[in-house]
């Protein structure tokens, strides 16, 4: 229980953010993910659900493993959260599962780490399919080189190169528990997991391996960035569209039930496991 009379729910939550400026509510007329998800919600329970989520999206940032909460008075099954919520919720928003959490889980405050996953097409022609779920770039990448840059950024370091102006974070100083650079076929993968992100981190540091990639600088500018601790030393921000929250990490004592780690075009991929 929440509080006394409510309970605390915690919901597993996928939306491709290509229609939408971002997760956080807005000005009346602004399409969000969470005011759509909150007026789903808000039928299945007969009364105003508020929600809190893990990681506020940018933008045309997609998710497949966002997770969010909220307390109510309303009791339901588990599964007439998920499924109510769905059929009030448009195709490109989801719910996957519902749990009762004690009252002192909190989605954004409670998580350990958090992984986003970034997906380049990489091919001359620019795709006709899933063009707003994927970076094209037209140049060839060397993803070797790319891999090689990576390895620079893991461990705890001061993100301020990588980081957007607007960025509300109390401290730069950020641990990067990994940063893989993988090629499948047409497709190349930055798999990134972190304690925490600054705003715009994962765009700014793709937009620096893809220079890298491209052999526009040398391996050794991904240090330099990362030193120089000075945002405009990174070049421009890559573009939202292949950008996916893909999972939220938590203790044990809370249980979150499991899902692949998405998306979901890329589940047939053994070696991004783990």
């Amino acid at each position: 229980m929440a509080a006394d009379g409510f309970f605390r729910i915690a919901l597993g939550v996928e939306y491709k953010g290509s229609r939408y400026r971002g997760w956080q509510r807005q000005a009346s007329g602004v399409l969000t993910v969470q005011e759509t998800l909150e007026k789903a919600l808000s039928k299945v329970a007969d009364s105003p659900v508020s929600l809190l989520c893990a990681g506020r999206t940018d933008a045309g940032v997609h998710a497949c493993g966002q997770v969010v909460h909220f307390d109510t008075s309303v009791e339901r099954s588990m599964k007439a959260w998920v499924m109510g919520a769905n059929i009030n919720l448009p195709h490109d928003v989801s719910v996957s599962w519902a749990k009762v959490m004690p009252a002192h889980f909190h989605a954004r405050f409670k998580a350990i780490a958090r992984r986003y996953r970034y997906v380049i097409y990489n091919d001359q022609i620019r795709p006709a399919h899933m063009n707003d779920e994927v970076t094209w770039n037209h140049r060839p990448l060397d993803v070797e080189r790319m891999a090689e840059a990576a390895q620079y950024l893991v461990g705890t370091h001061d993100f301020s190169a990588f980081r957007a102006g607007q960025c509300q974070a109390k401290s730069p100083i950020k641990e990067l528990h990994h940063l893989r650079v993988t090629r499948h076929g047409k497709m190349i993968v930055l798999d990134i997991r972190a304690s925490a992100f600054l705003h715009h981190m994962v765009r700014n540091i793709a937009g620096v391996l893809m220079t890298i990639g491209a052999g526009e600088r040398p391996v050794e500018w991904m240090k330099e960035v990362l030193e120089s601790r000075i945002r405009r030393s990174g070049g421009v921000t890559a573009h939202p569209f292949g950008l996916y929250l893909v999972q939220v990490e938590y203790r044990d004592e809370f249980q979150l039930p499991e899902r692949y780690i998405g998306p979901h075009f890329l589940t047939g991929f053994s070696e991004l496991d783990g």
